[in-house]
């Protein structure tokens, strides 16, 4: 499954809008349906308006009535880990950090493997409030 996320992320990157930045990011999320969301950024003229990947991708599934979440495949240029933004929006949507998996792939196909309690280990959820 692994292997098949990668390969929508690398493929819906290619159709990310990043006229500014040039920086192109697709993400692909796995659904505990066994469904792949698949997503890139989409920059706006009007910075703040801007939408990363990884909140597209989780949006989409959202909209589209998935509720649980096993992992996420994102790739950009350098393998970079996603925002903090995001790292909250799958905070808001991921019960047990420690489950979730983030696998980042550079422009090579160089892969490295996080938990979502690697990269946000004391994130605000809905628990706290």
């Amino acid at each position: 499954m692994r292997e098949e996320m990668i390969h929508r992320a690398q493929e819906v990157r290619q159709r990310a809008h990043a006229p500014y930045s040039g920086y192109k990011v697709g993400a692909a999320l796995l659904g505990a349906s066994g469904k792949i969301y698949a997503a890139c950024n989409v920059e706006n003229a009007s910075y703040g308006l801007s939408v990363c990947a990884e909140r597209n991708a989780f949006y989409k599934a959202i909209s589209e009535g998935e509720r649980d979440f096993h992992a996420i495949a994102v790739v950009t240029e350098n393998g970079a880990p996603p925002c903090g933004a995001c790292l909250q929006v799958m905070a808001e949507f991921v019960p047990d950090f420690a489950k979730f998996t983030i696998i980042l792939v550079d422009a090579q196909g160089n892969r490295k493997e996080y938990t979502l309690k690697d990269l946000l280990p004391y994130g605000f959820t809905p628990r706290l409030l």
